[in-house]
């Protein structure tokens, strides 16, 4: 049976774009794959406590909402916080959670990072990043003229680095492979599919005499 929707806000849901679902969809499975891995984080040292009996690792919160730059478009991202009270008895340090999905001062995924560059060596000018991205991602944030323009100074000391590095403990092999260039006879100008028996590769049999 078919039903007319009234109610605005479940309009508005059916006429959600396309780009809007995927950014919607991947700022979901962020959010769980982070509470799962913070949750394996806490379980593996549920035993630790201290002389009162309070856990070691446990629960903090959650930190600031921010926009991530994905290939699905910008993403909000609430990062859960651990609050991990062990300590390093050699260093005396503090120990801390470092998350293997989301470090912590991650505003782009590598695979936009690895984007940038590419853009940039294609003519893109750093004044273009922003209009250009913010259509793409859907926001600029992490992607304005000020970070390209770090970016590429940080690209052009890699690319120093690179080109004055230490070659004597390196050994490189090379390997040549000749080419094998098939030339074909030419086919007759009346248009035949088959090249005439003339310009055949293969020598004419000559009859007995």
């Amino acid at each position: 049976m078919l039903s007319v929707i009234t109610d605005e806000a479940a309009r508005s849901e059916l006429t959600v774009s396309l780009d809007e679902l995927c950014r919607e969809g991947a700022r979901r499975m962020l959010a769980v794959a982070l509470e799962v891995e913070v949750d394996a984080y806490i379980a593996g040292f549920a035993e630790l406590a201290d002389e009162r009996g309070h856990r070691l690792v446990r629960r903090n919160g959650h930190a600031p909402a921010r926009q991530l730059a994905t290939g699905a478009g910008q993403v909000e991202v609430v990062r859960p916080r651990v609050d991990d009270r062990r300590v390093d008895p050699a260093t005396g340090q503090r120990a801390q959670f470092h998350s293997q999905i989301l470090p912590r001062w991650w505003r782009r995924s590598p695979k936009v990072a690895a984007v940038l560059p590419l853009l940039y060596l294609h003519g893109l000018s750093s004044q273009d990043f922003v209009p250009a991205l913010t259509e793409l991602f859907g926001g600029a944030a992490g992607l304005s003229a000020s970070v390209v323009t770090r970016l590429c100074t940080q690209w052009q000391a890699e690319y120093q680095a690179f080109a004055q590095r230490d070659l004597a403990e390196v050994d490189y092999v090379y390997c040549w492979a000749d080419g094998v260039v098939r030339h074909e006879a030419p086919y007759n100008r009346a248009g035949c599919k088959s090249p005439p028996a003339v310009c055949r590769s293969r020598p004419p049999k000559l009859g007995a005499a």
